[in-house]
């Protein structure tokens, strides 16, 4: 990436998200990584998803939102999107719900307090999403059985990875077929974070996402 390219994209968040920022980690809703830091490394989650849709995603649920990352930076990057926070912590939701009434979007933004294997079964929120984000929601498998679910077939999940993971040995194509997701690719964002981009292929099946606390328990892969 250029960094004419990496300015552009840091031009599109604004003040607010900052602020908002520096408010979580006071609360300790955040990691020891430095503000701008953080906000660089959402702006990955920006790069990989419009590097594939070719233009902001009509939808998104970011999948455990914690302290709201990447959450609020797609929020200034995306405000035509229809963006879902989602997290079972109520002290953070509560925090994020206070914090999202600056940008003033009725119908748009929305926070939600709940666990994603149950919000996965209810039809308000099954596949009805063209882009999911997780930036630390759990181990591949966990994290494919919650997401593909909320993914209408041809959406778009990007997932933050850990410095030098192997994707290939990560996200098993055998693995992730099991709930309708493909691999698409890894992406490398400003030389510093790395992000995996899987496909929504075809339905999930009505087995997943299995009940609260399984996915981790018995993992698909």
């Amino acid at each position: 990436m250029s960094s004419d390219a990496l300015t552009a994209l840091r031009k599109r968040v604004t003040r607010r998200v900052e602020a908002a920022l520096l408010a979580s980690g006071d609360l300790g809703f955040l990691g020891a990584m430095p503000i701008p830091d953080q906000i660089d490394h959402a702006l990955g989650f920006v790069h990989s998803a419009e590097t594939l849709l070719l233009r902001p995603p009509d939808s998104v649920v970011d999948l455990g939102t914690g302290g709201g990352i990447p959450g609020l930076v797609l929020l200034d990057c995306w405000p035509s999107s229809r963006i879902v926070l989602l997290d079972s912590s109520e002290r953070r939701t509560e925090f994020l719900r206070e914090r999202t009434t600056v940008w003033d979007r009725p119908g748009l933004v929305e926070v939600v307090r709940g666990r994603a294997e149950e919000i996965g079964r209810e039809d308000r929120w099954r596949e009805q999403f063209e882009l999911v984000t997780a930036r630390s929601f759990g181990a591949p498998a966990v994290t494919a059985e919650c997401a593909a679910p909320l993914l209408a077939v041809n959406g778009v999940l990007v997932v933050s990875e850990p410095p030098g993971g192997d994707g290939e040995i990560r996200w098993p194509d055998a693995g992730i077929g099991v709930v309708g997701l493909s691999t698409s690719s890894t992406v490398r964002f400003d030389d510093r974070f790395g992000y995996r981009v899987l496909l929504k292929s075809e339905p999930t099946d009505e087995r997943y996402p299995r009940r609260v606390g399984i996915p981790s328990k018995r993992p698909l892969f």
